[in-house]
């Protein structure tokens, strides 16, 4: 029962990245990249939650922001830069910057890391719990990515945009 209970979390942690991803693949992400932004956020969920697990009440006291303002503004922000940064010009393998990666994994995992606050009272098994965050979340993220390029190369351009204006939604949300 323990054993599906991990893997249910680890599918839930796992939607609102694919959401997130199905918006941000409208950048006609290359596939290299895809699959580092997706490996990049695996290992976010994997390591958010041993934060969340060992430091979470501490940090959770030094920062008295809501979580979910601080998802909300990366969001938003990721959202402004895929609508008015490109300026109608084509997209190019160097306009992906670590920076980017880092941040959009850091927004779709922040919901690990509470995960991680309470994992104790869930499971005894940290291990497999980690490690199904992860694969769940490359997964996922990598097929958000995937359709996002695809639907990028049906709607052209304004794809792009209408992601952007997507996330700035959704963070939008976490902030209210």
């Amino acid at each position: 029962m323990e054993f599906l209970l991990i893997l249910t979390i680890a599918v839930s942690l796992s939607m609102d990245t694919f959401s997130l991803a199905l918006a941000y693949g409208t950048n006609e992400i290359p596939k290299k990249s895809r699959y580092v932004l997706s490996m990049t956020v695996g290992l976010f969920h994997f390591f958010m939650p041993i934060i969340g697990l060992c430091l979470g009440s501490y940090i959770l006291n030094l920062i008295k922001i809501d979580p979910g303002i601080i998802v909300g503004l990366i969001l938003i922000f990721i959202g402004f830069q895929m609508t008015f940064e490109d300026n109608g010009a084509e997209n190019d393998i160097n306009k992906f910057k670590i920076i980017d990666y880092l941040l959009f994994a850091f927004a779709v995992s922040i919901d690990s890391f509470s995960v991680g606050l309470t994992l104790n009272t869930i499971s005894k098994n940290y291990l497999f719990s980690f490690v199904s965050f992860a694969i769940c979340s490359f997964i996922f993220t990598l097929l958000g990515l995937s359709i996002g390029n695809k639907v990028k190369k049906s709607l052209g351009k304004i794809a792009t945009s209408i992601g952007g204006v997507i996330l700035i939604i959704i963070g939008l949300t976490y902030i209210i």
